[in-house]
């Protein structure tokens, strides 16, 4: 039996980014695999939704208006990245919503063959369960997930 260097790799890379030092590794090292293996790679950034800040005046728009920015930063990021690191093919999907749903909905339209995220920061994550974790053990995919 004989393999091929650089053919059987995932054909599809869904990963998560948010603007966290960990998201935009785990968005580098996905670029690096897509690019390598000839993959498409679907960013997708989810903004939460916070209960309490809609209740307040201007708090809805206010959310709005921060994710906004942060997907047009990233927006930006990958127009330098396509022209610095050499052809991607790759599209970014910005919603609200809880980041485990979102990615694993996403992952499940693309019929994603990977997911790569970054490891939480939050000390909290380490009592309930960060995305990463939610996403490894849902078992649907291989999971990469970037310190």
């Amino acid at each position: 039996m004989t393999f091929e260097y650089g053919v059987d790799g995932p054909k599809v890379i869904v990963a998560g980014v948010d603007g966290s030092e960990t998201s935009m590794r785990a968005g580098a090292y996905a670029w690096g695999l897509a690019r390598r293996g000839g993959a498409r790679l679907v960013l997708v950034h989810v903004s939460p939704i916070a209960a309490l800040s809609a209740l307040t005046p201007g708090g809805a728009a206010a959310m709005r208006e921060a994710a906004d920015e942060v997907t047009g930063d990233l927006r930006r990021l990958l127009e330098a990245a396509a022209a610095e690191r050499g052809s991607v093919e790759y599209e970014l999907v910005a919603e609200p919503g809880d980041p485990y749903t979102v990615l694993a909905r996403v992952a499940d339209d693309t019929r994603a063959d990977a997911v790569v995220v970054g490891a939480s920061a939050q000390a909290g994550h380490r009592l309930i369960g960060s995305v990463a974790v939610r996403l490894v053990r849902s078992g649907r995919w291989p999971v990469t997930v970037v310190p």
